[in-house]
């Protein structure tokens, strides 16, 4: 099978993802054999490149929102048909055992294996995953619009549950990348009564944004027209921190939907930053619940991702513009055949 392998870390500027000939996985008795539909591309992965975020083993192949069709499973599966279409998650599996899996927090258990970082992902022709990890998806999300909901989506989605929002409220999005581009969606389809605040340096970001019904948008410097309730943070710098905090309302709250940040945190003065009941929560990873729950609401709301779509031999050229941020919306890798 092709293949786009990672097999050095380097900047993506040097191209470090070569493809190759690989051969076909093999199922285990748990798991199912998935010819690839599409792929999306996740800064993560990025991180991963560039090795801000350490991948355990070289070679490897990246890629964790996959759209597959169910080609071959092992002889355990009895859950799920041949031919059936399933999406993969960042979370391959979870060990089940642990305190965290018990209280329903598998996106912290501490064995758990991620996609395309402990197991090789959707970057190529067929992957393997375990049926119990594999999530169906609804016949009216089409195979390309359907892969960035399986990351950009489920975690935005999982920011926005944690962030307890109430109509009316106003929410602050800081980055508009493939994530903010569709929880802004969400915000406009459940909270008709709420308010979305964007700050991103981007003008075509902006510009995005008011096409999806953002109420202001600006640079994270400028001030918005009054403060806001609730911030997500999706970019990944530490500078951003400080100026979400200080535009948040008395009680308000930041979520950071990221699962690393590129600079550090300046300094915050409390009473400026903290003080008022103002609290910060990081987002980490995404549970099978979330996945859940998530996917029938974006088919009910009809959630569209803004997508560019690359064929797999060009992974190098997707990821670099990801990174330049001259994408709009998402990027959606295809298989070659």
């Amino acid at each position: 099978m092709k293949a786009a392998v990672l097999s050095e870390i380097a900047p993506i500027e040097r191209r470090p993802i070569r493809l190759l000939d690989l051969p076909e996985p093999s199922p285990a008795p748990d798991e199912l054999l998935l010819k690839v539909l599409a792929c999306g591309l996740c800064r993560t992965e990025l991180d991963e490149i560039e090795g801000r975020l350490p991948v355990p083993k070289l070679p490897r192949v990246l890629g964790h929102q996959v759209v597959g069709r169910v080609v071959h499973k092992g002889p355990g599966v009895r859950t799920v048909e041949l031919g059936a279409r399933v999406g993969v998650t960042w979370l391959w599996k979870s060990c089940g055992r642990c305190s965290f899996c018990a209280a329903g927090f598998e996106n912290l258990c501490s064995s758990a294996l991620w996609t395309g970082l402990d197991v090789d992902g959707g970057y190529a022709e067929y992957m393997t995953v375990p049926a119990d990890f594999a999530h169906p998806l609804p016949a009216c999300l089409d195979d390309l619009h359907t892969a960035p909901l399986l990351c950009a989506g489920v975690i935005g989605f999982r920011a926005l549950r944690l962030a307890q929002i109430q109509d009316g409220q106003i929410v602050g999005l800081f980055g508009f990348g493939a994530s903010a581009h569709l929880c802004i969606q969400i915000l406009k389809a459940r909270f008709p009564a709420g308010k979305v605040y964007v700050f991103t340096r981007s003008s075509g970001h902006r510009r995005l944004a008011e096409q999806l019904g953002a109420d202001w948008t600006g640079l994270p410097e400028d001030n918005p027209p009054a403060k806001i309730d609730r911030a997500i943070d999706f970019t990944p710098v530490g500078q951003t921190v400080p100026l979400a905090m200080s535009r948040l309302q008395k009680g308000g709250k930041l979520l950071i939907n990221a699962i690393r940040k590129q600079t550090l945190i300046p300094p915050m003065d409390y009473a400026e930053h903290l003080w008022s009941e103002r609290s910060i929560q990081s987002i980490a990873n995404v549970t099978r619940a979330d996945a859940a729950e998530f996917l029938p609401i974006a088919a009910e709301i009809n959630l569209q991702p803004q997508i560019t779509v690359f064929p797999l031999q060009q992974v190098n050229q997707a990821l670099l513009a990801l990174k330049q941020s001259r994408l709009s919306g998402a990027a959606v890798l295809v298989p070659s055949t």
